[in-house]
């Protein structure tokens, strides 16, 4: 019997989980973006991954 999925369907299959510490400004800093942009916590964070890649690979 096959595994019902349980999620949205997506294109980009998100494989692999972070976890990290951070201090509570920084914290603080990513709940503000999460709020602003109406974006989860981790799609900060990968925007952000994204942003610099793009910078170093200038």
């Amino acid at each position: 019997m096959a595994t019902k999925k349980v999620g949205r369907p997506t294109d980009s299959v998100k494989d692999f989980m972070l976890r990290t510490r951070i201090d509570k400004e920084t914290f603080e800093k990513l709940d503000y973006l999460s709020k602003e942009l109406k974006l989860s916590k981790s799609e900060v964070v990968r925007k952000g991954i994204d942003k610099q890649y793009k910078e170093v690979k200038k």
